[in-house]
């Protein structure tokens, strides 16, 4: 009995506990929500640029049912191509059962896919419904859309309806066109191409000139403007009407034509260049074999009768050499030996089978060519030749220092000189074979004219160097200075101070362009020449790749190098430096 008590004593106490105790709600319960469905447009959507604005894709959804407020709900649209949606672009919707696409925003993505212009595309769409924090997702069933993508082409302006252009002003801006951006909100590259055509032809057979991505102005020179209408059968020196538009490409190929604007083009005869490629550019410091981009260009003879048809080079070529004449940098044409000295686009290979400085002339307007010692020399009563041509070789010839670059000294009096690359005149006729004397009315630095006035006298008589400078083929220059002495100045020197040139030995010049000195030099050290008492002056420096041969003529140069190298063995010997031959040796 006393058992009995004790339990109904505990369930008694039990029950007091529970009934004085607060009640508490159960947690929050959400439902698991349902899958939504999706509605789109029941025909395909096909959109044109005026529609860019406008809503064209709408799409709505029927609700997940979740069990919080509708406005967190998050909805993600996907779309693609495939219904693989391997590659889908998406879109976040947040509260919302329904979004929509403008033109733009669809002919974007259509573009981005790769879709072709006014062709019906198909474009696979779901939604992802989920809570705010992604919980619970369910795909909608995918629909099918097939939508179009339209052509958005840039608009053109251009700075003026005419342009006159010359070859004076062939670097000079001619046009400057102007576009807006084509296919409006497309995020990818859109490269741009200027496109021309003769007008009234619509375009049925365009040229093009490259642009680049993302421009949206670029100017052309009036040598590039008048190429359009050269290109366009428009001869140089007529007038004609050229069109021209801009061709925009997508990253994945969808192409844009802009309106066309017609300019009325004033043309001139431009400039033909040649080049000469062969298998002596890489051995010879030319550039790569056979390569026309980087072959020595040919001068131009630009008196008005030879414009665009003389032209001629100076060069060094060795044994077994073969070459072509390119009218450009590629071998869209090439121009080749035809036999008696003509060339032809079908000739073969030009060929020099003796090493040695050749005159390479060309007539282009008679498709000939001419190949002969290449030389220059003085001529006229102020240097020892006289006027007579027959006289300048070899006593009064200047060293071919590089591809056209003659160095010479020589003594002269005050009076008329010129120089001359034949032991003749020129007949005064135009032609490949003809010789060449140059001339200038101005001063040290001057342009040369072919057959052009004597040369300005020097202000007294004397030794004086002269230079003939053709490497910049639009301006051929010399120049002419005071040759009264060449001095050794370096580290290699015994008994000298080391590069001082006013305490520097002084060579003896025994004549024809030759110095020579001899003296106690230390071993592996280096050494320069200096035609002056102080830094500045003219000087020559090594070209043969620090050679240290004895007995051995070595190149030099005098446009910038390295130091010459004394010999290995210190000891007495004698330098010779040679101008006209352009080398020096260690004996």
């Amino acid at each position: 009995m006393k058992k009995l008590s004790i339990i109904l004593s505990v369930i008694t106490a039990a029950v007091l506990v529970m009934a004085g105790c607060k009640k508490v709600d159960p947690l929050p319960y959400y439902n698991d929500g349902s899958q939504v469905v999706l509605t789109g447009p029941s025909t395909a959507v096909v959109p044109g640029a005026a529609d860019s604005l406008k809503n064209v894709l709408n799409l709505s959804w029927t609700s997940p049912n979740y069990g919080t407020d509708p406005n967190t709900y998050k909805f993600t649209v996907e779309m693609d191509t495939t219904n693989t949606f391997a590659t889908a672009t998406r879109r976040e919707v947040i509260g919302k059962q329904e979004t929509a696409f403008t033109g733009k925003d669809l002919n974007a993505l259509l573009l981005t896919y790769g879709a072709k212009l006014g062709v019906a595309t198909p474009l696979y769409i779901r939604v992802v419904s989920s809570y705010g924090n992604n919980n619970e997702r369910y795909l909608s069933q995918t629909i099918k859309v097939n939508a179009s993508a339209y052509t958005d082409p840039s608009v053109l302006t251009v700075s003026a309806t005419s342009m006159t252009g010359t070859l004076s002003t062939a670097s000079q801006p001619g046009l400057t066109f102007n576009w807006t951006k084509a296919f409006n909100g497309y995020n990818g590259t859109i490269t741009y191409s200027l496109q021309y055509d003769s007008s009234g032809k619509n375009f049925a057979s365009p040229q093009e000139l490259p642009i680049g991505a993302s421009l949206v102005t670029k100017t052309f020179t009036k040598g590039e403007i008048n190429g359009t209408a050269l290109n366009e059968g428009v001869a140089g020196g007529a007038t004609g009407k050229i069109e021209y538009r801009i061709k925009a490409v997508t990253a994945q190929g969808a192409t844009a034509y802009s309106n066309a604007l017609s300019v009325t083009v004033n043309s001139y005869q431009p400039i033909i260049r040649l080049y000469m490629p062969g298998n002596y550019q890489t051995s010879t410091g030319n550039g790569t074999d056979w390569t026309p981009a980087d072959a020595p260009e040919f001068i131009r003879d630009v008196r008005p009768d030879a414009l665009n048809k003389l032209y001629y080079m100076y060069i060094y070529l060795p044994a077994n050499t073969e070459f072509k004449i390119t009218p450009a940098r590629t071998w869209d044409i090439a121009y080749g030996d035809a036999g008696s000295g003509s060339l032809s686009t079908s000739g073969g290979n030009i060929k020099v089978a003796t090493a040695g400085y050749y005159r390479i002339s060309v007539d282009l307007a008679n498709m000939k060519y001419d190949i002969r010692e290449g030389r220059m020399g003085f001529v006229g009563a102020g240097v020892g030749a006289g006027w007579t041509p027959s006289n300048v070789f070899p006593n009064y010839a200047m060293g071919l220092a590089s591809t056209n670059l003659f160095v010479g000294l020589s003594d002269f009096t005050v009076d008329g000189w010129k120089m001359l690359d034949y032991n003749d005149w020129n007949s005064g006729d135009i032609s490949a074979t003809n010789a060449r004397s140059y001339g200038s009315s101005g001063p040290s630095g001057s342009s040369l004219e072919v057959n052009g006035p004597n040369m300005p006298n020097p202000p007294s008589a004397g030794r004086y160097r002269v230079i003939w400078d053709g490497r910049n083929r639009d301006n051929v220059k010399y120049e002419m200075s005071a040759a009264t002495e060449m001095r050794l100045v370096g580290d290699g020197i015994e008994g000298v101070a080391d590069w001082n040139p006013g305490a520097s030995p002084q060579m003896t010049y025994k004549g024809k362009g030759v110095w020579e000195i001899t003296v106690a030099l230390k071993a592996n050290k280096d050494i320069k020449f200096l035609a002056g008492n102080d830094w500045g002056a003219f000087d020559y420096e090594d070209n043969s790749g620090g050679s240290q041969a004895i007995g051995t003529p070595r190149a030099i140069k005098w446009e910038g190098g390295s130091n010459f190298k004394t010999p290995a063995t210190a000891g007495t010997y004698t330098i010779t430096l040679d101008e006209n031959k352009q080398t020096v040796t260690i004996n």
